[in-house]
């Protein structure tokens, strides 16, 4: 087959027009086109009032050498890669040890799902509960103001990624073609298939958790063993080599291969291994705030006089400042047409994300607004940065009144250093409840700083960005990890061998289908060594 790119057509076109467009592409008859299918849709939005979708198409043709030759200049044309996933490894039926995977979100269950496929049986160990109870302890937070410190946003089966909007796009580079397995194994599991060839894909909180519990039945029916509520509380190394996992309980596991997919906030799991002596260094991450519009502004700037064609959907936005400061402000996790959730995970602390229904049919937008830090922010070590996280989220729970709501203000106040005392025309969505107040000391000056210079700035991607009644609330901290279990070249830790960091906790991913890749190649990897160790 051939691989056709840059197909671009009105949004509104009739179905024969893409049929149409490849035969003028390749300059064949009708009769020399077999079939085609559609491998991508994005669109481009330049022109809001003249927006087109791009296609990449996969064409069966006659004489598709022929075809190739004559047009070898076209950069648009090559042929269709193979993006099948190929097995590294098969288990054998003798064998002796079992793999332990700790975690249970996008990085775990890929890695577990693979190596379950490959004949592995591995044992995995999720701290929270199964996504169903996990989805009401995580409801009595955010309607009650309870917080379950193992049951929450963070912690449970399918890890943080299933209470945000269900981003499947990422700008990984993936020559094997990983990304399709996963999206592969999610519409297996109940995804809607245009998630196969929609530019940003999404799948959205309430379809999410029904495929993870699919997916954990596969699993199962593997010879995987899934362990809830079973908390890693330390590890057994003898001679730099892992050799068991010791859980809450006291229960031994034995083992000689360890994936820790322990995601971003299972920072007691992290601690544990530095006390242990496993290598890790500390890295950047990003903090500030979330804000929120009316979904319909941002529909209007990004798509004009196309805002609200169901074609199209809610529309997203991607900003970026560099500031006076040397600060870079950019913004994170954007959620079209959802809501602000809470999404702590220790007592006393206030954290914010978002997420979307597939729908994305509520009436606000939002969007992290988070300024990037280093390092040399937090000075101290290894483990500095979750410190750094910690203060952060312990002066939100003091501004929001102590009861897990979350401090808020206006962004027209923000913008004037004046503390708000009333809501305008946007209602923020974040529950149990906004506290309105001044966010000037919510987060260290210079980041403040950068803020107070961005927003307006983004007045130039998006006309009403600064709009006074416009809601922040705070704080974003939990963007990334704050800190890298390195691994080398075989993806075992620098210094312990057996232990395989993995995902966004271990500072390898940064989402939902980035993590679920870095599950696969670690999966590989470990499959390999214990085919080598049989």
């Amino acid at each position: 087959m051939l691989r056709l790119t840059e197909v671009k057509l009105p949004i509104a076109h009739p179905e024969g027009e893409v049929q149409a467009a490849i035969l003028k592409r390749l300059d064949i008859p009708a009769t020399d086109l077999i079939g085609y299918s559609i491998a991508r849709r994005g669109y481009d939005a330049r022109k809001p009032d003249a927006i087109l979708f791009a296609y990449t198409l996969d064409v069966e043709v006659k004489n598709e050498a022929a075809i190739l030759k004559r047009l070898k200049s076209d950069r648009h044309l090559s042929p269709t890669p193979d993006t099948r996933y190929q097995f590294v490894a098969q288990a054998p039926k003798s064998l002796k040890s079992r793999p332990v995977v700790v975690g249970m979100g996008p990085a775990g269950l890929f890695a577990a799902l693979i190596l379950a496929q490959s004949g592995f049986r591995p044992i995995i160990l999720e701290r929270g509960k199964a996504v169903r109870e996990r989805t009401k302890d995580t409801f009595g937070l955010w309607r009650k103001g309870v917080l379950n410190p193992e049951s929450n946003v963070q912690f449970g089966e399918g890890g943080a990624g299933t209470f945000s909007d269900g981003k499947l796009h990422s700008q990984i580079k993936d020559p094997k073609h990983y990304g399709r397995k996963v999206l592969t194994e999610f519409v297996k599991a109940g995804a809607p298939e245009e998630i196969l060839y929609v530019s940003k894909p999404h799948i959205g909180t309430f379809r999410l958790v029904s495929m993870v519990e699919k997916m954990r039945a596969t699993i199962i029916e593997l010879g995987g063993e899934i362990r809830f509520q079973s908390r890693v509380d330390d590890i057994e190394i003898d001679n730099g080599q892992v050799c068991g996992v010791v859980l809450a309980d006291g229960e031994r596991i034995a083992t000689d291969h360890i994936v820790m997919a322990i995601g971003h906030s299972a920072r007691d799991t992290v601690q544990m291994l530095h006390r242990r002596g496993v290598y890790m260094e500390a890295k950047p991450f990003s903090i500030g705030f979330r804000i929120e519009h009316p979904q319909s502004l941002i529909d209007r700037c990004r798509l004009g006089k196309n805002a609200g064609n169901p074609l199209l959907g809610a529309a997203d936005y991607k900003l970026v400042h560099h500031c006076k400061n040397g600060r870079s402000v950019y913004s994170f996790c954007m959620c079209p047409g959802g809501q602000v959730v809470a999404a702590a995970s220790e007592p006393g602390r206030v954290v914010t994300n978002g997420m979307s229904q597939y729908s994305r049919s509520e009436r606000n937008a939002n969007s992290g607004i988070v300024v990037g830090i280093t390092p040399e922010d937090y000075p101290g070590g290894p483990l500095a940065g979750i410190e750094f996280q910690r203060k952060w989220e312990e002066r939100a729970f003091e501004l929001g009144g102590r009861n897990y709501e979350a401090p808020g203000q206006l962004v027209g106040d923000f913008l004037k250093g004046k503390a708000s005392t009333k809501l305008g025309s946007v209602q923020p969505s974040y529950t149990p409840g906004v506290h309105l107040c001044d966010l000037s000391t919510a987060l260290p000056d210079y980041v403040i700083e950068a803020l107070r210079e961005a927003i307006p700035a983004f007045e130039k991607d998006i006309r009403g960005f600064s709009m006074h009644d416009a809601v922040l609330t705070g704080v974003e901290t939990r963007t990334s990890s704050p800190v890298r279990l390195t691994r080398g070249e075989n993806f075992q830790s620098l210094n312990t061998a057996g232990l395989y960091p993995s995902g966004e906790g271990a500072g390898y991913a940064g989402g939902i289908l980035s993590a679920a890749v870095d599950g696969i190649k670690v999966a590989e990897a470990v499959a390999l060594s214990m085919l080598e160790h049989e």
